[in-house]
């Protein structure tokens, strides 16, 4: 097993030293390794690992609620609930986000002006932090007095 994982870690490293010029032709249309295109193809990768990130804010923000539930109120359930309500928030945002992103479509500014839809991402954002802080805050809190 050692041998396995000895021989992939040469691997990626004899990848990372060769670069993308290492193993690609500049006049092959599957892997182009001019710096424009390069360049091009890291932006077009960050918006599919956006997208990648909604199972796991669905799963977090699902399973954040459930054991808020399973927790039945008290000290430690508040403060899930917290967290709870502000991954909810945190994942509006997001969604929010790769619809701008994708589409252009910013619904803040579109629905209450350029200034006003500005300071209600800004308070979103605060939103967020706040609950998420407050929810780490109070289960601190239990876990200190417990």
């Amino acid at each position: 097993m050692k041998k396995i994982y000895t021989a992939f870690f040469l691997f990626i490293l004899w990848a990372l030293l060769m670069g993308p010029e290492g193993y690609s032709q500049p006049g092959c249309g599957l892997l182009q390794s001019s710096p424009a295109a390069l360049a091009t193809t890291a932006y077009n990768f960050s918006y599919w690992f956006g997208v990648m990130e909604f199972p796991f804010l669905f799963i977090s923000v699902f399973f954040a609620f459930s054991t808020s539930r399973a927790l039945k109120g008290g000290r430690f359930g508040k403060g899930m609930n917290l967290l709870a309500w502000g991954f909810l928030v945190m994942a509006i945002g997001h969604l929010h986000m790769q619809l701008e992103h994708f589409y252009g479509i910013n619904l803040f500014k579109l629905l209450l002006g350029q200034l006003s839809g500005s300071i209600a991402w800004f308070i979103a954002l605060v939103v967020t932090w706040g609950l998420s802080g407050l929810g780490f805050y109070s289960i601190y809190k239990a876990s200190k007095d417990a």
